[in-house]
């Protein structure tokens, strides 16, 4: 992004970087809108999760586990939209601007690094929110599942997905030699936390060694927060152990971005 120019005989007037940003999404977004096939997977997929495993969790023994169809059903579905709207979109979109090579020719203008990943992210990251407050209102509505105990809890667990896993998408990226291997390279970890995050299986129903393993995973303590959020089960340090995993995530993504993020495309 160039420099706007001030007038004859003066020096071009720096933008700041909330309008380096704004631009940057708004340039996205029209990409985006270019690639319909990712986009309408962003979109439409996770809103229909809730229709494909409703049966699944209907079918689950919650008792004991202070969990009920709605409180396990309404996170794994906002867990689900942040792999699928925000981080498998993401690995796509960083992957496909590096190839097409505009990745390249914005680091030439005036905006930094992060702001050039930041503002390709936008729009995956309001597409993703703009889901999980329809899946909110969906599931009041539908399953009755009220308002959340510990909304404070909530909102975190959300704000930390929606700033880990855009990370964990450039990391992905970086390591993919084309749009269709950053595909391919996207699925072993939304596997692993599809399975292991508490998604699909509440933690609370598996074995003590296992879940505390699984309790590591990145996606994990999104869950937790938006779990125990929703049902005011959750302890301070239970709390500060989610918060703690996912902070670790973040910072760990954003090392490996800085070290291994390529900018040109991957001979």
């Amino acid at each position: 992004m160039s420099a706007t120019t001030a007038g004859p005989g003066r020096a071009p007037a720096r933008t700041t970087a909330a309008a380096r940003l704004r631009a940057l999404a708004r340039a996205e977004l029209t990409l985006l809108g270019r690639t319909k096939a990712t986009l309408a997977t962003a979109v439409s997929v996770p809103l229909l999760m809730p229709f494909m495993f409703r049966s699944t969790v209907d079918g689950m023994d919650l008792k004991g586990t202070g969990l009920t169809v709605g409180s396990v059903l309404l996170p794994s579905s906002i867990g689900f939209s942040l792999l699928v709207a925000v981080y498998s979109s993401l690995v796509s979109v960083y992957a496909a601007r590096r190839e097409e090579l505009v990745l390249k020719r914005l680091r030439t203008g005036e905006s930094r690094d992060a702001e050039i990943l930041a503002g390709a992210a936008l729009p995956s990251v309001a597409i993703g929110l703009a889901q999980c407050l329809v899946l909110t209102v969906a599931y009041v509505v539908t399953l009755d599942v009220g308002a959340p105990a510990s909304p404070h809890l909530v909102v975190l667990g959300l704000l930390l997905g929606l700033v880990t896993w855009p990370a964990l998408a450039a990391v992905t990226a970086s390591f993919s030699r084309s749009v269709e291997g950053a595909q391919v390279a996207a699925l072993p970890l939304m596997m692993v936390s599809l399975l292991g995050s508490g998604t699909f299986i509440p933690l609370e129903t598996l074995p003590d060694r296992l879940a505390s393993f699984c309790e590591l995973l990145p996606l994990t303590p999104v869950i937790t927060l938006l779990r125990g959020g929703w049902t005011g089960h959750l302890s301070a340090h239970d709390t500060l152990g989610a918060v703690g995993t996912a902070v670790a995530w973040t910072a760990l993504a954003v090392f490996a971005v800085r070290r291994w993020f390529r900018w040109e495309p991957r001979r």
